[in-house]
């Protein structure tokens, strides 16, 4: 749902959304199976979260959703750079950490905020997703989302009819986009989905892997992400990255006993991939039914806990609180200056504070004191 929303909110038609959704599906999951099989390790990939978050906030930054296929092929270019060029990974990685989590945590702030909206203005679609998201929350976290989605999905059935359905639209198609250049869409959209794909999937895909105990080799990955990225763009598609939280269920031990099997559990996991994404026009055509508010809220639900870990990395030390809140405030706000988005701004005005507030002051020496006594 995210996905679509996002597409949609820069101006992809519902067939250039399907299209996206299609691409991004696909090109991950060819990315599980080959990378896995290859290495034979549970290397795996997904597509940017965080990235179609920043698309669904950024609905301000372009309606031309060719000049928004032009900033994810620069994101993806961007991707492949830091696989050949260790140095930009690097660099990019070492953005101080409060402001990149502030960043994202400002992306999430107002799509959290929609399931109130929702609740006040559609109470009858919205409160029965909401309340079973909670309930199972309580209970089975890990089916609290889905089963919302799902109750969502009736709702909109429900409310929308059969009018909805239609067969040329449900088959799996792609759409192919020319990209166009936009410098400020570039600036705005393409470098911040650069940066939060990569300090909010990319490093934390690698960094968990490396918790249970397998290296995946940077480069592979990283020119997979990229050039996935840049494939899938011509189609619609957004961002393609390592996977994180998914990372951690195939990597772990539920999913094999064995170490040197758990690989098998990725591939599994690139096929489901391939055959969600043949759905991609049935998926957008409910979202395109449904009031777009109960779609974002569904969102929300989905990425609260993304932004009570961003919010918490971003305020976590003490010294850099007051930048890491600078950039969260200018990125929730949605200001477009220049026409450029309000994510770079954040990140901007944050650097700036961070660098100001750590110049080291200037001593004042003190006054002479005369001893009285001569």
């Amino acid at each position: 749902m995210l996905v679509v929303a996002g597409l949609h909110a820069v101006g992809a038609t519902d067939a250039e959304a399907a299209s996206g959704l299609l691409v991004v599906c696909v090109v991950s999951g060819l990315c599980c199976i080959i990378l896995a099989a290859t290495f034979r390790m549970p290397i795996s990939f997904a597509w940017s979260t965080p990235g179609a978050a920043l698309l669904v906030a950024a609905s301000a930054t372009t309606n031309d959703f060719r000049a928004a296929t032009g900033a994810f092929l620069v994101c993806g270019a961007l991707i492949v750079l830091c696989g050949l060029w260790p140095a930009l990974g690097r660099a990019i990685t070492s953005i101080p950490r409060p402001l990149a989590s502030a960043m994202l945590a400002g992306i999430l702030f107002p799509i959290c905020l929609a399931p109130i909206t929702a609740a006040v203005e559609i109470p009858l679609l919205a409160l029965p997703v909401i309340v079973t998201w909670l309930v199972l929350f309580r209970f089975a976290p890990r089916w609290a989302v889905p089963a919302a989605m799902v109750v969502a999905a009736i709702g909109i059935g429900v409310s929308a009819g059969s009018g909805w359905l239609n067969d040329a639209s449900l088959a799996p198609q792609v759409t192919f986009v020319a990209p166009v250049f936009d410098p400020l869409v570039i600036v705005s959209l393409g470098l911040p989905l650069f940066i939060v794909t990569m300090a909010g999937q990319n490093v934390p895909g690698f960094a968990v892997m490396s918790t249970f105990g397998y290296t995946v080799p940077p480069r592979p990955a990283l020119l997979a992400s990229g050039i996935g990225t840049m494939a899938g763009s011509f189609f619609g598609g957004h961002a393609v990255n390592l996977a994180a939280i998914t990372a951690a269920i195939m990597a772990g031990p539920d999913s094999h006993p064995d170490r040197s099997k758990r690989w098998i559990a990725t591939v599994t996991s690139g096929i489901g991939f391939v055959v969600f994404g043949l759905s991609a026009g049935v998926a957008t055509a409910l979202i395109s039914a449904a009031p777009p508010v109960l779609i974002t809220a569904v969102a929300g639900l989905a990425l609260l806990g993304a932004l009570v870990t961003a919010v918490s990395s971003a305020i976590e030390v003490p010294a850099h609180r007051i930048p890491a809140i600078a950039t969260f405030l200018v990125t929730a706000s949605g200001v477009t200056i220049a026409s450029i988005g309000s994510a770079f701004w954040g990140l901007l005005v944050g650097g700036v504070i961070m660098l100001w507030t750590a110049f080291p002051r200037r001593r004042t020496a003190a006054p002479a004191t005369v001893d009285p006594k001569g």
